[in-house]
């Protein structure tokens, strides 16, 4: 990938602020724990993946110049204070939770903060693997394989490869030709400004379309699958992910379709039995009414702005992770 969403320079952690694409590709150097809040909440980070490595990093900028009588507190009270930025991902606090159980010195927090990138590559990598292997079962040799993604799960979600975009990129690297028809993803437009970019930079064949066109791309194109990313799984399967999801599922179903949800295992979070369960961040109206500044509402409205929706496990055909497919019935209580 041409941007790396992440990157440890010795002394900050810098980000690709992902709020300026793609007019502007410019990057953020975050030295202390209150400014990692700030760029996950404002998504200059974003994407499962990516901010939970991010929060173990902001963990470590908070504690790195701690004495060790003060270490154990600090390290309390900076995860404390990161598990508080977005609620829905539960990569967020599995980061953090791992961090904990690791973190009796500054030093050995941010070699564990390192492996977690390299880690994240690798898990990346077999899910694009997995993922490769499931678009291509039944297609001819040679043929393109069409889909339909939703938000952003490529690279700039994750540490470098992405998720849902993964199998793509692993994909094109073996000769295989893809066509991606993209949800632009309101009303921040993640797929409209990130995934379009990243696939047109990459030299992947795509289409912009608005998120209310997927019933008629569906009926007047062949489309192999969806696939999309998640910010957490529940035990029954349940996948919540960015707000339109749900309904891409609902058209994918009648349409026959494939629904799939690529994520690694971190995602799943098993401590709950079903996707009613996970948490769904609201965000501010000003999202809806005045997007990018210019207001297209009117003053006042009122406004219900979640970030994220649930789909059901009996809309999901397969989960894709780095372990390979699981297939319904789900049962992730022991993943």
């Amino acid at each position: 990938m041409p941007l790396k969403t992440l990157e440890w320079t010795g002394d900050a952690l810098r980000l690709v602020d992902q709020t300026r694409l793609p007019q502007e590709i410019s990057y953020v150097d975050i030295t202390t724990p209150e400014q990692m809040h700030d760029a996950i909440r404002r998504l200059v980070v974003r994407g499962a993946p990516a901010i939970g490595l991010a929060a173990a990093f902001g963990a470590y900028l908070g504690v790195r110049h701690s004495t060790p009588a003060k270490f154990a507190s600090d390290l309390a009270r900076v995860r404390d204070y990161l598990a508080t930025s977005r609620p829905t991902a539960v990569n967020l606090f599995w980061a953090l939770e791992r961090i904990r159980r690791v973190g009796d010195s500054p030093q050995r927090i941010l070699e564990e903060c390192l492996a977690m990138v390299e880690e994240d590559n690798a898990v990346c990598r077999a899910i694009g693997e997995h993922g490769l292997e499931l678009l291509l079962r039944g297609k001819p040799a040679g043929s393109t394989i069409n889909l339909i993604t939703h938000c952003n799960a490529g690279g700039l979600a994750t540490a470098m490869l992405g998720t849902a975009l993964a199998p793509i990129y692993v994909g094109k690297e073996k000769g295989v030709r893809f066509h991606v028809f993209v949800d632009e993803t309101r009303p921040l437009l993640q797929g409209a400004r990130i995934t379009a970019m990243e696939l047109m930079q990459s030299g992947i064949d795509c289409t912009l379309v608005c998120d209310n066109m997927a019933a008629m791309v569906m009926s007047r194109h062949r489309i192999d699958a969806v696939i999309v990313g998640t910010d957490r799984v529940a035990a029954n399967g349940d996948v919540a992910n960015k707000i339109g999801t749900h309904t891409l599922a609902i058209v994918a179903q009648r349409f026959a379709v494939p629904f799939y949800v690529a994520c690694p295992t971190s995602t799943i979070d098993a401590s709950l039995a079903n996707g009613q369960q996970i948490p769904i961040e609201e965000r501010a109206a000003e999202e809806i009414t005045e997007p990018y500044g210019r207001r297209t509402a009117p003053a006042g409205v009122k406004c219900y702005n979640p970030a994220f929706d649930v789909t059901p496990a009996s809309l999901v055909d397969a989960l894709i992770t780095e372990k390979g497919v699981i297939r319904p019935p789900y049962a992730l209580g022991g993943l």
